[in-house]
């Protein structure tokens, strides 16, 4: 990583240094971090270990913030003493956000009816504690929306994270009152979907993400993520919108 970097203020809305590829050299993913101009994170939960890790790094360093849920993966572990625990990070100053939350049909590893009643009782959550949610979608689209239109969710707002839907589905998620939040999937040749439906985001309902160590944005796709990334996914979707970088960086810094 030695090229030319243009100046920009960046804010990665999601990505895992509480994860455990990541978690032993944190200052070090920093460091490369702020050369790129990402100089705030979201550190995204999941689970009890990673929401109390997120917890840490955001009191431990400054520009790192925490975001805590119980992902739908994990969703079957979800029981009272979970339930007490997350009430009470939910009150930490560091904590902005609830997430990552919401329902995953691709790998099932939670049954959907679980993944649905633990997405249902953490949005209840965001609306006692007044905190937007993060929410992680996966070929479950049309529950999703249901469920987030169900729970009013404009009343407390929330972010699509790493949207993958096509321009209609955005649509209706921005009618919602979300934002949408791209990912480097956004800098695939062939992720039309995508690119339709970063065409139709207003830039006041846009954020940028690495979702680190996953989806690792061009020209590094194939390596590991990190969030220093997310300075190619701004750049990516610049050139998508025919936006200045900056403008793009300012806009999902807002």
């Amino acid at each position: 990583m030695v090229e030319q970097v243009i100046p920009l203020k960046i804010y990665d809305s999601h990505t895992h240094l509480n994860d455990d590829c990541f978690f032993s050299d944190v200052p070090a993913y920093i460091a490369r971090a702020r050369h790129y101009g990402v100089v705030e994170m979201n550190m995204v939960g999941s689970n009890q270990v990673l929401n109390d890790r997120a917890i840490q790094l955001a009191h431990d360093y400054s520009g790192l913030h925490a975001i805590v849920g119980w992902h739908p993966e994990d969703a079957k572990n979800y029981d009272d003493e979970a339930r007490q625990r997350l009430k009470q990070q939910l009150t930490d100053p560091e904590v902005v956000g609830i997430g990552e939350i919401g329902l995953d049909y691709h790998w099932d590893t939670s049954p959907r009816d679980v993944q649905q009643r633990v997405f249902e009782e953490q949005l209840e959550l965001a609306r006692q504690f007044n905190l937007p949610v993060a929410i992680h979608c996966r070929e479950a689209l049309a529950d999703t929306y249901d469920i987030l239109k169900n729970a009013h969710v404009s009343d407390f707002g929330g972010v699509m994270h790493s949207f993958a839907g096509d321009a209609e589905w955005a649509q209706k998620f921005l009618d919602l009152g979300m934002d949408l939040s791209y990912s480097g999937v956004v800098s695939f040749h062939k992720a039309e979907d995508v690119h339709e439906a970063a065409w139709i985001t207003p830039l006041d309902h846009l954020m940028v993400e690495t979702d680190a160590p996953y989806l690792t944005p061009m020209p590094y796709r194939g390596k590991q993520n990190e969030p220093a990334f997310t300075y190619f996914t701004v750049l990516a979707l610049a050139k998508l919108l025919n936006e200045r970088p900056q403008t793009v960086a300012e806009a999902s810094w807002k």
